[in-house]
């Protein structure tokens, strides 16, 4: 029998049991009650010990679930830790490229204006070269207009 048959026999007995008038009092049939005594007392221990285990079992289910729920939050938060600086990287690398670009933008436009500038020089100086030779190749004709203009003699 469980504890609680036994509970409610010893109940039943104390309820059936005879009443003495005028006082609140009844009489039992105290071998019979000492007997549902003793059955309880022999079933306690082995109930007793089944709550335990099952109380045992749940604290060891709430132990796992408790550390697992920990692992979760652990794992999260590394996550969380890890798309953060991630995003940072991200942003840090796009900083960094658009200095970058920039940097090769104003090098370029640098080296353009030099190329342009080397340009114009060369070509001022050729065009004072261009303009000596025409110079002398004008003298060139005009000597030889003015030899071919001479009276001959």
């Amino acid at each position: 029998m469980d504890l609680m048959e036994l509970i409610d026999k010893i109940e039943e007995e104390i309820s059936s049991a005879s009443k003495l008038p005028l006082v609140n009092k009844v009489v039992v049939d105290q071998e019979k009650l000492f007997s549902l005594i003793d059955s309880l007392r022999e079933a306690l221990p082995a109930e007793i010990k089944e709550a335990r285990w099952i109380i045992k079992q749940k604290q060891q289910q709430l132990e796992e679930a408790e550390k697992e729920a920990q692992k979760i939050i652990a794992e999260a938060k590394e996550k969380a830790q890890r798309l953060a600086s991630e995003s940072e990287i991200v942003k840090e690398a796009r900083r960094q490229a658009q200095e970058i670009i920039e940097n090769a933008r104003t090098k370029e436009k640098e080296i353009r204006k030099a190329a342009e500038d080397y340009a114009d020089e060369m070509l001022a100086n050729l065009e004072a070269n261009l303009g000596k030779l025409l110079a002398a190749v004008q003298r060139g004709r005009d000597r030889l207009q003015s030899k071919i203009n001479l009276p001959r003699e």
